[in-house]
């Protein structure tokens, strides 16, 4: 567990680093570029906000499935 942890703390730390050097290189004016992250963004939240909505009634469905009385 601790070492799933530390794999994941890496990921995320050098998630952090790309990004900033990716910003810090960007050829783009900074207003520009800020809209374009904005869009990326909120793209990215609406995936996963969906995603999520998906597998929620997903499990709602085999929630009830398992809860549904059995025919024998």
């Amino acid at each position: 567990m601790r070492r799933m942890f530390g794999f994941l703390i890496g990921i995320f730390v050098g998630g952090l680093v790309g990004s900033m050097i990716a910003l810090l290189m960007a050829p783009e004016s900074g207003e520009k570029l800020r809209l374009q992250l904005r869009s990326r963004g909120e793209g990215f939240i609406n995936d996963i906000r969906h995603s999520a909505d998906a597998r929620r009634i997903e499990l709602r469905n085999r929630l009830e499935t398992m809860r549904a009385p059995r025919e024998m």
